[in-house]
């Protein structure tokens, strides 16, 4: 019987876990609003010494100061206007994260996808990639 009332228990608690879970993390939320508003040194903030910057076909990895001005250069160029979030997830493997989104900026659509290296509660942007929609 204690074991039954356990398992109910349990089982109460699982949909407020999702919900917790499904929440995302402060820092996808705050990569997010700096995308929106295309600030590219809040973005930065979350770069570790090296990020790897994809716009439309010219990949390259750049230290964080590079990759800044790279942001610069392109929230320049694609004034945003709206950044929304479409999927997110975790990695099967460990606990890093990534994020698809939509961008819209002045110059056109833009698929945003974001993969986040997760250490305890340090969160760094490995890698970013805009599309052309």
């Amino acid at each position: 019987m204690i074991r039954l009332k356990n398992l109910l228990f349990l089982l109460m608690l699982l949909p407020a876990a999702a919900a917790y879970a499904d929440q995302g993390t402060p820092a996808l939320e705050s990569i997010a609003r700096a995308l929106s508003s295309g600030d590219a040194d809040g973005l930065a903030k979350y770069f570790g010494n090296n990020v790897e910057i994809s716009i439309l076909d010219k990949e390259q990895t750049y230290s964080k100061t590079q990759g800044t001005d790279v942001l610069r250069g392109f929230f320049n160029t694609n004034k945003p206007k709206s950044f929304s979030q479409v999927h997110r997830g975790t990695s099967r493997e460990n606990s890093d994260q990534y994020c698809i989104g939509n961008l819209v900026t002045g110059a056109g659509n833009y698929r945003v996808y974001l993969y986040l290296k997760v250490a305890g509660s340090n969160v760094t942007v490995q890698e970013i990639r805009f599309d052309k929609e």
